[in-house]
């Protein structure tokens, strides 16, 4: 009998398809404390989650019978991935089930925010009339700016063209012609602050976009701005809104997501002209009866017949073919994932060319592989084995596959060009062995890269004693260097160095080895 602990509140009829399943039972075990979690999860084939559990390495290791977790829902930030992917387990989300709803819940939030609807809501419960001090304004013709035009994003402006508002749009890896098309005007971020008289974030919180909207970024927009968050907590400086708030230079708030969840007593709650809600962005009786639904249909699937559906850190193929294309669609992944650590801009064209011999097997899925590690850092919660080919096609990215039976210098070759609207990058890889993945040509230089853990890139000029001063720099701060690789371009000009560190460079570092004679360029990466 194979086991699924259902470990966060689920909808019942998620529950009641798992328990009608022959051969599969399910436990209901939820507010479990990480030490309860890590004495029972042993027992369990399969773990349901939503946002309160977290899944660290740490309870990892004690799931030595666990084969896939389930996430109803699209956030997987409470998952550590990386730890669940080395132990072979498979991670999925249900990334169509709350969608619409969250984009709902944006305009719910905008609408109560203008009208003052809470504040009149409580006035009026303790016996007062203050029809005259909550006076709101009409959001007809007024100018919405959305910062991400993922599925979340477009349809919070499809809504708000019907509310007959002026939309505009940034995204950096949107083409402007793309959402120019879907009958909207793209502009930059500067532009979409100074213009919008709301403006609403629809992006992951990733290193790039946390703090986004912060206190340079509230001096950038129009006297009188109201913001909304339904995204992730974090994206907005809570602090820099209070000074903005305070300040009169936004005018309102509305806030479903937290640095801090539960943020417990802080200084933005003192705020009347802050109205707030507790996550409850994805909480609509359909979405809760959709996303449990969906992932007890991904559970049965793959633990009864080893289908894959939904999976963000594998492809969805049979098992036996997955063990011959693990190598290959994991080197193929990483590739991506640098890539999308390198280019700069809205993403144009993705080429994908694989060069040799592998064995035979249809290398299509590599071109998958591929776009997902390319947009896993960009749309982040959304992208999946499933969709990374429709979310590419959805952004307009030309998506190319070659394959020839030649490789030049080995057996077999991986290679990706990246064209984006800035730059351009071609980043090749291999197979060493049986399994291990390696880089080993960015552009024109030649190196042997480990795609995995802290890495870093140093262009240079070649002068010798770059590489001293680049070693005592990081050695100042305590940073260890595990790995160290010097690379030169076709003709013997430039060099690169590659680097593998002990722990992240902050960037108050990164900017010391920038300083330093001779050296160009400084690439933090993270695989």
């Amino acid at each position: 009998m194979m086991k699924v602990l259902v470990s966060d509140n689920l909808d019942k009829t998620g529950i009641r398809m798992i328990e009608e399943e022959e051969g599969i039972e399910a436990d209901v075990n939820t507010g479990l404390s990480p030490e309860d979690l890590k004495q029972i999860i042993g027992n369990y084939e399969a773990l349901i989650i939503r946002s309160a559990t977290k899944v660290t390495d740490e309870i990892l290791q004690q799931a030595k019978r666990l084969k896939v977790i389930g996430r109803a829902g699209i956030g997987l930030d409470n998952v550590d991935i990386p730890a669940a992917t080395k132990r072979g387990i498979v991670v999925m989300n249900t990334p169509g089930g709350n969608i619409v709803t969250t984009a709902e819940h944006t305009i719910a939030m905008m609408m109560a925010l203008t009208r003052n609807i809470p504040q009149g809501t409580v006035s009026l419960k303790a016996g007062r009339w203050d029809k005259k001090k909550l006076q709101g304004r009409e959001i007809f013709n007024k100018t919405l700016g959305i910062i991400g035009y993922g599925k979340i994003g477009s349809i919070v402006a499809d809504l708000a063209r019907g509310l007959k508002m002026n939309v505009i749009i940034y995204d950096p890896y949107i083409t402007a012609e793309q959402i120019e098309k879907a009958g909207f005007e793209g502009t930059t971020l500067n532009e979409l602050y100074r213009r919008s008289d709301y403006i609403t974030v629809h992006v992951p919180k990733l290193k790039s976009t946390t703090g986004l909207l912060n206190k340079k970024a509230f001096e950038k927009m129009k006297e009188g701005v109201m913001v909304i968050n339904c995204a992730r907590g974090g994206i907005i400086d809570e602090n820099d809104l209070y000074d903005a708030i305070v300040s009169e230079k936004v005018a309102g708030a509305a806030l479903d997501v937290f640095e801090t969840e539960p943020p417990g007593r802080f200084p933005l709650f003192e705020l009347d002209k802050v109205i707030c809600t507790p996550h409850l962005g994805a909480s609509t009786y359909e979405a809760q009866t959709n996303v449990s639904r969906e992932v007890a249909d991904q559970i049965i699937e793959y633990l009864k017949n080893g289908t894959i559906i939904n999976a963000v850190n594998v492809p969805s193929v049979a098992g036996e073919l997955l063990k011959r294309l693990g190598p290959y669609l994991s080197l193929a992944d990483r590739i991506g994932s640098l890539q999308a650590q390198l280019f700069c801009g809205a993403l144009k064209e993705v080429a994908i060319e694989c060069n040799g011999d592998f064995h035979g097997l249809d290398m299509s899925l590599a071109t998958t592989a591929v776009l997902k590690g390319l947009l896993a850092p960009i749309v982040k919660d959304d992208v999946n084995s499933v969709n990374a080919p429709v979310l590419a096609k959805e952004r307009g990215i030309k998506v190319t596959e070659t394959t020839r039976l030649e490789a030049e210098d080995y057996i077999n070759l991986i290679t990706v060009k990246v064209i984006a609207t800035e730059t351009s990058f071609s980043v090749s890889g291999t197979i060493f062995g049986k399994s291990a993945p390696r880089i080993v040509k960015i552009n024109n230089f030649r190196l042997e890269m480990i795609p995995d853990g802290h890495l870093a890139l140093i262009y240079k000029t070649n002068r010798p004693e770059a590489v001293g001063r680049i070693g005592t720099t990081l050695g100042m701060h305590d940073i260890g260097i595990t790995q160290m690789q010097v690379g030169q371009d076709d003709d013997g000009e430039n060099s690169i160095i590659y680097l593998r560190t002990d722990s992240s460079i902050p960037e108050k570092i990164l900017d010391e080895l920038r300083s330093l004679p001779s050296v160009n360029t400084v690439i933090p990466l993270e695989i």
